[in-house]
This record gives structure tokens, C-alpha cells and sequence, in this order.
């Protein structure tokens, strides 16, 4: 009977800011399998946003900007701050751009030699994510050089 659940109050949970910052005590590990997701999703949705979908299908999944940004903050994060996989590889920029090797070749494999949009604009789809995941300085959002592209 209400437009929202800000009067349901749960009086037993009690978070603070520290809480919230407190990275080392979420579960989980960076993986390898992490890395290459967000590295393949990045690439995957810079083409299709740069061939003029506004969503696209990937894994199974329908994909924003928003989806493809926090992919390419996590790789940019985890790049400088000298995350360790779970396998104790450390996550560094030459990783990074193995990792964009393979999976824009999967995906130009997957798009194969037919004439689509997004085949045309997977190596600057490619470029852009490199650029926006490893440059020192962080991108505000990466919509913002892809604009750029557009005229292309």
C-alpha cells in the first residue's frame, strides 16, 4: 500500500561507513575468470555502443553502459592497486593487454567474416577500452572519448 519501503526498518542490522569501506571483509578473490569477463564484456559492449545499440546481448545477459563501465573501472582498479589473483598472479597492464588480445580475437572469431556493424568497430572498441582500463588517470566516464569515435 506504499510507493516504497523507507518506513520498514530493520532495527537488527547496524552498518556504518567503516562497514561499507571495508573491502578485506567481503568474501571472494580476484580470478583470472573475473579478469577475462570484465576485459570481454568491455570490449563487447564498446563495439556494439560504437555501431549505435544502446544495449547489447552478452553472455546470455542484456548489457548497458553502465554494465561496461564497472568492467573497465574493476580491471582499472585492480591494474593500480596491484591486485593478486587468487593464483598469485598480480594483475598488471601487459596482463591486461594479453587478456585484450584474446578475448577481442574470440570475439572476432564469433562475429566471423560477415559485414556487421560491430565487426567494423571492434579495433576501436579494442583501443578505447585499452585506453580508458590502463591510462593513469582515470576516465570520468568512458561514453565520453567514445563520442569522439563516432565521427570516425
Amino acid at each position: 500500500e506504499r510507493p516504497n519501503q523507507v518506513g520498514r526498518r530493520r532495527p537488527d542490522v547496524h552498518v556504518t561507513a567503516d562497514d561499507l569501506l571495508n573491502v578485506a571483509a567481503t568474501p571472494g578473490a580476484a580470478t583470472r575468470a573475473g579478469l577475462d569477463n570484465a576485459v570481454a564484456v568491455g570490449i563487447r559492449y564498446i563495439a556494439a555502443w560504437l555501431a549505435g545499440n544502446g544495449a547489447a546481448a552478452i553472455f546470455n545477459l542484456m548489457e548497458d553502459a553502465a554494465t561496461a563501465e564497472i568492467s573497465r573501472s574493476q580491471v582499472w582498479q585492480w591494474v593500480h592497486n596491484g591486485v593478486r589473483l587468487d593464483s598469485g598472479e598480480q594483475v598488471t597492464a601487459d596482463l591486461v593487454r594479453d587478456v585484450i588480445a584474446e578475448q577481442s580475437r574470440r570475439f572476432a572469431e564469433e562475429l566471423g567474416d560477415g559485414d556487421s556493424a560491430v565487426a567494423g568497430r571492434l579495433d576501436e572498441a579494442v583501443t578505447l577500452f585499452e585506453r580508458v582500463a590502463l591510462d593513469d588517470d582515470f576516465a570520468e566516464f568512458l561514453t565520453v572519448p567514445a563520442y569522439r569515435m563516432l565521427g570516425r
